[in-house]
C-alpha cells in the first residue's frame, strides 16, 4: 500500500510540474506576441512637409508663436480655428501647445507602414530598403505605440491618434460602482450566514445558490442586468428621474447599469471568500469575547471581522480583478465600440478597456493591431496592481496580528 501511495504522490508530482511549466510557456508566448506588437518601427509620411508651411527655415519648433498662429490660419478652415480659439484662447496657449495643433491639424504625418519589434531588431536593412523604394518621402522613427499621450488620448479612427483615456476612465468608473455595491452587500450576507443564519432548508437553499451563481457564465449576467437595469430601471440608470439637466443617454445603458451588473457578477464571489474568512476565525477568540460579556454584534465588529478582514479584502480585490477583464457582459449591457468624449457621469454612455481591445483587433488596418497590443499592457498592468494590491494587503494585517 505504502508503495502504491508514494508512486499515485510521485506521478501526480510530476503532472504538477509538467502542467506548471505548460502554463508559464503558454504566458511566456502570450507576453511577447504582446510586446513584440507594442514596439517597432514606423514609416510615416506628412500630408504638408515642414519645408512646405515654414519658408523661414526647416525646423518648426524654431518659429514664434506668431508664426505658427498664421500657419494653422494658412492651412486650415475658419470654423476649425473659432473652435480650437473657443477651447481655449491662443493669447493663453503656449507655444509647444500651438506647434502640437500644426503637426496634427497641417503637417498630419500619417502611418503607412508598421513592424514588429522582431522585425525592427532583425531586419533593420530591409526596412530602411524599402523606405527608399517604396516611401522616397517617408519618414523612419522607432515608435512605443504605448505612451503618455495615448494613456491621455480620446478614441479616434487614425490608429496614430488614438488613445485610451475614455476606455480607460469607463472602467474605473464601472469598478467603483461594482466595488460599492458589491462589497459591503457581500460581506453583510456572510456575517449572516456564518453568525446568525440557522441551519435549517432555508438556508441551505441560499448556500447552495450562491455557490451556483459563482459559476454562472457572465453572459447570463448581461442579460439579467439587460433586463433590470437598462429596460425594467431604465428611469433610474438613465438618470431622468433624478433630473432634466442630466446630460442622459435617454435610455438605461450606461456606466451605472454596467457597473451594477458587474457588483452582481461578483457578488457571489466575495460573500464564498468572505465567509471562508469568516469561518477561519478561531473559535477561542469568539468565546473569549463572549466570556467577557461582549454581545453577538460586538464580537463580531470588533473581533471577527478584523481578525479576518485581509481575507476578505484579498478576495475582494481577486473578485475585481475579474470584472476588470469581462467583456461580454457590458456588450450585452450596451458598451458603444466608440466614444470620443469621456463620461462625466454614472447616467452617460461608456466603453471599457475590454471592449476597447476587442474593438481594436477587429479593425482591418494592421496599425490598429500595434494599439490592442499597447491597451493589453495597460489592461495587464491594472490586473497585476489589484493582484499585488491583494497580497500587500494581507501581508500587512498578517504582520499586525503578529504584532
Amino acid at each position: 500500500m505504502d508503495a502504491i501511495r508514494q508512486r499515485k504522490s510521485w506521478i501526480s508530482k510530476i503532472v504538477f510540474q509538467v502542467a506548471t511549466i505548460i502554463g508559464i510557456f503558454a504566458l511566456l508566448i502570450l507576453m511577447f506576441s504582446i510586446f513584440n506588437e507594442a514596439f517597432g518601427y514606423v514609416i510615416f509620411v506628412n500630408e504638408k512637409s515642414p519645408q512646405e508651411i515654414y519658408n523661414s527655415g526647416n525646423n518648426l519648433g524654431e518659429a514664434t508663436k506668431e508664426e505658427l498662429i498664421s500657419i494653422l490660419e494658412d492651412n486650415i478652415s475658419r470654423g476649425l480655428m473659432r473652435r480650437f480659439n473657443f477651447e481655449q484662447s491662443f493669447s493663453e496657449r503656449s507655444s509647444e501647445n500651438i506647434l502640437e495643433l500644426v503637426m496634427t491639424e497641417v503637417v498630419n504625418p500619417q502611418i503607412v507602414k508598421a513592424w514588429s519589434l522582431t522585425s525592427s531588431l532583425f531586419g533593420k536593412k530591409k526596412i530602411i530598403e524599402t523606405l527608399k523604394n517604396d516611401y522616397p518621402k517617408g519618414n523612419l522613427e522607432f515608435r512605443s505605440w504605448l505612451s503618455l499621450n495615448f494613456l491621455l488620448s480620446p478614441q479616434s479612427s487614425i490608429p496614430e491618434k488614438t488613445g485610451i483615456f475614455t476606455a480607460l476612465t469607463g472602467s474605473l468608473m464601472l469598478l467603483l460602482i461594482a466595488i460599492i455595491l458589491a462589497f459591503p452587500l457581500g460581506v453583510a450576507t456572510a456575517i449572516y450566514l456564518e453568525e446568525y443564519a440557522k441551519p435549517n432548508k432555508l438556508n441551505n437553499l441560499i448556500q447552495i445558490n450562491i455557490y451556483n451563481l459563482a459559476g454562472i457564465p457572465s453572459i447570463i449576467y448581461g442579460m439579467l442586468g439587460l433586463a433590470v437595469f437598462v429596460r425594467f430601471l431604465e428611469p433610474i440608470t438613465s438618470g431622468k428621474i433624478f433630473s432634466q439637466t442630466i446630460n442622459s443617454t435617454a435610455n438605461g445603458r450606461t456606466i451605472l447599469s454596467a457597473g451594477l451588473t458587474l457588483g452582481i457578477l461578483i457578488l457571489p464571489i466575495i460573500i464564498i471568500n468572505a465567509q471562508e474568512a469568516i469561518r477561519g476565525v478561531p473559535k477561542s477568540l469568539k468565546f473569549s469575547s463572549f466570556g467577557l460579556g461582549a454581545t453577538k454584534w460586538q464580537t463580531i465588529w470588533h473581533h471577527i471581522l478584523p481578525y479576518s478582514m485581509d481575507r476578505i479584502l484579498t478576495g475582494s480585490i481577486l473578485a475585481v480583478s475579474r470584472a476588470l477583464g469581462e467583456t461580454a457582459p457590458l456588450i450585452v449591457v450596451g458598451a458603444s465600440t466608440f466614444v470620443a468624449q469621456k463620461p462625466d457621469s454614472v447616467f452617460s454612455k461608456f466603453t471599457a478597456l475590454p471592449i476597447q481591445i476587442y474593438q481594436w483587433t477587429a479593425r482591418p488596418q494592421p496599425e490598429f493591431r500595434k494599439v490592442a497590443a499597447a491597451a493589453i499592457i495597460v489592461l495587464l498592468v491594472l490586473l497585476l496592481t489589484l493582484n499585488a494590491g491583494a497580497v500587500l494587503l494581507r501581508n500587512h494585517h498578517n504582520m499586525k496580528k503578529k504584532g
